[in-house]
């Protein structure tokens, strides 16, 4: 499976490359001077997932990412409009969001992130599903990704991850997913004040944010080839995370020969599955 990802039923995690599926949700288009209307239901909704997802964050997350989010200064009775968050990034890494809809091609997503861009739908889930989307939206990107690429560290890796992307063949695009699954999305550090989440999704999912945490799953110190050689499901509440010592250690993951990495990984094959098998729909 490539980084693309439907949910895990809980949160989504990710607006990475997909394959064109029928979707509930259009992104919306910015009028004349740029700005997005959102309905006073969508704000609400913004408002509703802000307010329960930052009292869950409290005391579990890196400092890191609330740097950048008191940074960011989202509003939190409306969405926010995407040319804010581009001059708080701007300014702060040289990154800017780019609007996208709600599934974008493999090749899309890369060039965004070589760029230095960072792919967001324009769009909010219904007050249906507040806790199950198929697809990820705006909060998931804004609130998840956005603070931490505030960082320089953080912001250099990712940039460094769309170019690996753009070069790599499809088999190895396979493997650098696993990589950024187990970094930008569900990636761990511990700091001074004890183990913190740095990854978007776990920051924008309300189970996986106590789950991460907690005695259930195992906690691994990072190697970036064991990390490419661990097998996930998007659909449950991850078995196990990778753990770095300091934000520092992606700026110097960054500055290493991640594709020989990930051919060494490629020759070892892939760790046994931490989880049991998804069930068809005929098992």
């Amino acid at each position: 499976m490539e980084p693309g990802y439907k949910h895990n039923g809980r949160e989504h995690k990710m607006n990475k490359p997909q394959t064109k599926k029928p979707t509930q949700y259009q992104a919306h288009q910015p009028d004349a001077n740029g700005i997005i209307h959102y309905s006073d239901t969508e704000n609400a909704t913004w408002q509703a997932l802000m307010r329960r997802q930052k009292n869950l964050i409290e005391g579990r997350v890196c400092q890191e990412y609330l740097k950048g989010l008191e940074r960011l200064a989202l509003p939190e009775d409306r969405i926010p409009q995407l040319g804010d968050i581009d001059r708080v990034l701007s300014q702060a890494t040289g990154w800017r969001t780019a609007q996208v809809p709600a599934l974008i091609p493999f090749n899309t997503f890369f060039e965004l992130l070589a760029e230095r861009r960072f792919p967001v739908a324009t769009f909010i889930r219904t007050p249906e599903e507040m806790d199950y989307l198929q697809e990820p939206d705006i909060f998931h990107e804004i609130f998840g990704h956005c603070p931490m690429l505030t960082n320089p560290a953080f912001a250099e890796f990712t940039a460094t991850y769309g170019k690996l992307g753009l070069a790599a063949s499809k088999e190895e695009r396979v493997y650098l997913a696993r990589l950024y699954w187990m970094t930008v999305e569900f990636g761990l550090v511990d700091t001074a004040q004890g183990r913190r989440i740095y990854g978007g999704g776990i920051i924008s999912s309300p189970k996986e944010t106590l789950h991460a945490l907690s005695n259930v799953p195992a906690h691994h110190p990072f190697d970036p080839i064991d990390a490419l050689r661990t097998p996930y499901r998007i659909d449950i509440l991850q078995p196990l995370y990778y753990v770095i010592d300091e934000l520092s250690a992606l700026q110097e993951l960054a500055e290493q020969d991640i594709m020989a990495m990930m051919h060494e990984a490629m020759q070892h094959g892939l760790f046994a599955p931490t989880f049991e098998p998804k069930q068809t729909a005929s098992a």
